[in-house]
């Protein structure tokens, strides 16, 4: 078991998958590289939607597709989950709770560029303070690079919150795929996703990740990994 804990599988819900068709080519792609569960995580943006449309389109999606994934078999088992952008104010906000991942107490948070501002991560940290809800930061990779890291990865590793990283970060070679492997190495990265949107541009490739992290580190990291994800959807 294997799990891609960043995707946006769900069709017709944001900038990922357009249709049913893509979304099980999408499916189809991550059983191929021995991926057995996926966390979809649309995007939610405070600013421009309600929770509660959020929730009624992200349902009606999952429906479309559980119907349509009954016509196949050896798909990955899909686990709801949201990608909610940072916004002032978030840890005050109660509906946080509808947003985690499967019914569990873990959420996953993107962020704005950096550098981040103290009260941004005093925020961050209220969310497991105030709400009881863990954050996981999405794609780390995002916010960083060799030479300027803005101290995020000592800064995260002092909070009560999971790091989770993008396939791409281990696929750029050089500089960037040796500082993605040192991170992973020292634990500063707990999570893996794809965070794949389509079949052109942006297509799984968790599997190739999966295979140079082995090369390198060894396949008792890709168990570490898996631990904490099975911990989070236990």
């Amino acid at each position: 078991m294997f799990t891609d804990f960043h995707t946006h599988i769900l069709p017709g819900i944001d900038d990922g998958s357009s249709s049913l068709e893509e979304s099980i080519d999408l499916l189809k792609k991550e059983a191929e590289q021995g991926i057995k569960r996926v966390v979809a995580t649309p995007h939610f943006y405070a600013n421009y939607d309600s929770p509660e449309r959020f929730l009624e389109r992200r349902a009606k999606a999952k429906a479309l597709l559980d119907e349509e994934m009954k016509k196949h078999e050896g798909l990955p088992e899909i686990v709801l989950g949201a990608e909610v952008y940072f916004f002032r104010g978030i840890s005050d906000s109660e509906f946080l709770s509808d947003l985690t991942i499967g019914d569990k107490s873990f959420i996953l948070i993107e962020m704005p560029p950096p550098p981040w501002s103290d009260s941004m991560l005093a925020e961050i940290k209220a969310i497991y303070t105030q709400r009881g809800i863990t954050p996981i930061i999405a794609h780390i990779d995002r916010y960083i690079a060799p030479f300027k890291t803005f101290g995020l990865p000592e800064k995260l590793e002092e909070m009560p919150v999971l790091v989770q990283a993008n396939a791409a970060f281990f696929l750029h070679g050089g500089l960037t795929s040796s500082m993605a492997l040192k991170m992973l190495k020292k634990d500063r990265i707990q999570l893996l996703g794809s965070d794949c949107h389509n079949m052109t541009k942006r297509p799984p490739r968790l599997g190739m990740a999966k295979e140079a992290i082995e090369k390198k580190l060894g396949e008792e990291v890709l168990l570490r990994v898996e631990k904490y994800a099975k911990n989070v959807l236990k």
